[in-house]
């Protein structure tokens, strides 16, 4: 077995007696169990994903509406920040086939309910990184095109892709949007599902996640980069295929939560 179930050792992290060391191939296992929840529990698993689709449109034609199609940019970047709290319901699904319990749409939507303050709170704290990143990179397009507000998406796209602006501006997107994703995932990669799994608090459960990230740094960023993959070609597909690639790393977060934090005493 690749999971090396000693005590964690390294630097004091706080709360890093809860973490399992784990081999840098465990991600891959943990995609292959979320296909088999997918499959095993198909309908509320899809229903679930298809309601960030209908979002994602919802959204983008709110941006077109408003002639601010510029925004969809950091906004589907942002998504990702928001990530581990939207998909708790996919990890509800997968708590209810590890427990032989019936899923459904119903039991994933309210999934929340399990720890409902502390999942709250967690929510909050995420939605608040994602504002701050749609700020932070509304300025920097801002600054960078002051001469392009109102612009359609062709417009957009040609000033980012062939000026020097626009590479100024990728370079500056890129570089702080890194820099918030990597905060955003080392606090969400196991805090939402240890919330929804334990009676624990939102400050216990963001700094077990940082120390299992911190103990675990070549299996995380595998991690992080099939997640960043899979995201995007959900997105690449019109948000289309996110009904798909959604649930199968939702599904995955779970089993990435049970092979790297220990179970309750």
């Amino acid at each position: 077995m690749p999971i090396i179930h000693g005590r964690a050792s390294g630097p004091p992290l706080p709360y890093a007696y809860h973490v399992r060391r784990v081999s840098f191939g465990q991600p891959f296992r943990w995609l292959a169990a979320g296909g088999r929840d997918l499959m095993a529990a198909p309908v509320p698993s899809l229903c679930y994903g298809l309601l960030f689709v209908i979002a994602g449109y919802v959204l983008t034609f709110g941006l077109w509406r408003i002639n601010t199609i510029y925004l969809v940019l950091p906004l589907a970047s942002g998504f990702m920040m928001l990530g581990p709290a939207l998909t708790l319901g996919f990890q509800a699904i997968s708590r209810d086939l590890e427990r032989h319990e019936r899923p459904s749409l119903t039991r994933a939507l309210l999934a929340w309910r399990a720890n409902a303050g502390p999942i709250f709170n967690a929510g909050l704290a995420f939605m608040f990184l994602f504002l701050v990143w749609f700020r932070l990179a509304e300025l920097i397009f801002a600054l960078s095109f002051p001469d392009v507000m109102g612009l359609d998406a062709r417009g957009v796209l040609n000033a980012i892709l062939f000026t020097a602006d626009g590479w100024t501006f990728l370079a500056l997107f890129l570089a702080l949007g890194a820099a918030m994703a990597v905060l955003a995932f080392a606090g969400g990669a196991f805090a939402l599902p240890m919330l929804l799994d334990r009676k624990i608090g939102m400050s216990e459960a963001i700094a077990t996640s940082f120390a299992a990230v911190m103990l675990n740094l070549r299996t995380m960023a595998l991690w992080a980069a099939l997640l960043v993959v899979l995201t995007l070609a959900g997105m690449a597909a019109f948000y289309v295929g996110l009904a798909i690639t959604l649930p199968l790393a939702g599904h995955a977060t779970w089993h990435a939560y049970r092979a790297v934090i220990r179970p309750k005493a």
